[in-house]
């Protein structure tokens, strides 16, 4: 199972409606996010997340990438909800940590 489908199977049981956002080019082995930064988006009642996730050890990385996107101001505008989902092991339990960047 993919971090991405972790978070998926993470944020439905908390009741949001997910969508993987983040598309493959044909032919490539290059992924491209919505708006630069953003891998699954997800809603419930008025309120919209914005996720991006990766591996835990690519937590800081990822934070990094996405404050300095350029499309980061228009979507805090926006009054989405921003968050990194970094997935790691713990003995035989995946554990994601979750950081708001809104």
């Amino acid at each position: 199972m993919t971090p991405s489908n972790r978070s998926i199977k993470k944020l439905e049981a908390e009741d949001w409606l997910v969508w993987n956002v983040e598309s493959r080019i044909p032919r490539t082995n290059i992924t491209k996010d919505l708006f630069g930064f953003i891998d699954l988006l997800a809603i419930r009642g008025e309120e919209t997340l914005a996720i991006q996730v990766t591996t835990a050890s690519n937590v800081s990385a990822r934070i990094k990438k996405c404050t300095n996107h350029e499309n980061i101001g228009a979507v805090r505008d926006a009054n989405w909800r921003i968050e990194v989902h970094g997935w790691r092991k713990k003995r035989s339990e995946w554990v994601c940590r979750v950081v708001d960047i809104s």
